[in-house]
């Protein structure tokens, strides 16, 4: 991690919201899913709003060799979004504790506030990481 990994770093991302990112796509093999309203799904939200971090932090990070994975997420999901609008999500890094980071996260469709809360990321060392997923591997195989 570099040195200008600190609190106050600030970014804005924005996506265009196709139907592949509303709720029926969520879990296509979900009867349930199927029948819901195809508008932006909260599973998908959530990615957006880690993917937002993810960008915001890269540049103060050895990417690709360190990364961050979430950890804890707490948000809102207050307005549902049609297929076709344009949502931006702004992020801040608030809380830099050794390898633990902490974001306030907020999301807005062009109309209203979809989306506020907290979002909670790790560094990883992605060599590391992957070896311990290599080990969790084979103790399933046993």
């Amino acid at each position: 991690m570099k040195d200008t990994l600190k609190p106050g770093i600030e970014s804005e991302f924005k996506i265009h919201i196709p139907e592949s990112k509303t709720v029926p796509a969520l879990y296509p093999e979900s009867p349930e899913f199927q029948e819901m309203p195809k508008v932006f799904a909260t599973g998908f939200m959530v990615g957006f709003l880690e993917w937002a971090c993810i960008k915001a932090i890269n540049p103060h990070l050895d990417w690709p060799a360190e990364q961050t994975v979430g950890t804890h997420i707490d948000v809102s999901h207050i307005a549902a979004t049609p297929a076709g609008f344009e949502v931006t999500a702004r992020v801040k890094l608030i809380e830099v504790d050794g390898r633990r980071l902490l974001f306030e996260v907020e999301a807005h469709d062009g109309v209203d506030l979809i989306s506020k809360g907290r979002h909670e990321r790790f560094i990883i060392n992605k060599e590391k990481f992957d070896s311990k997923m290599k080990e969790k591997l084979l103790k399933k195989d046993r």
